[in-house]
């Protein structure tokens, strides 16, 4: 049986691991998100989450944004390949529901993975 937890290791802790992604990353977006992503070496798909207050001004509704992230990373780590993944909310994620965010996620989970696949080829 697979494993969908999220454990501390799955996630993006640090500046450092942040600046990474940062430098040469792998690009995907839909209105209101920006997703890159980088190859790691830690062996497991690893997840950072920036939704900036300039964004989402309460905490509540960056919240909600962070809480459906990480349930549908959390379920399609297993298709992820070894890569740092940052996801960046931009001005329009305001006006998207749960159901259309999880969507577009998921089409944005798959398009990573095969631009990934393609960079290790």
């Amino acid at each position: 049986m697979s494993n969908y937890s999220f454990p501390r290791q799955g996630r993006l802790l640090s500046t450092a691991e942040f600046d990474a992604v940062f430098k040469k990353p792998v690009r995907a977006s839909a209105p209101g998100i920006v997703i890159l992503a980088r190859l790691n070496t830690v062996k497991r798909p690893r997840l950072g989450l920036v939704v900036p207050k300039k964004v989402l001004k309460r905490a509540v509704w960056r919240n909600r944004i962070k809480r459906v992230v990480r349930e549908t990373f959390r379920q399609h780590q297993t298709t992820l390949p070894a890569a740092d993944v940052v996801f960046i909310a931009k001005p329009k994620i305001g006006e998207i529901s749960n159901q259309e965010l999880s969507e577009a996620l998921i089409r944005l989970w798959n398009i990573i993975s095969r631009r990934l696949d393609n960079q290790q080829s």
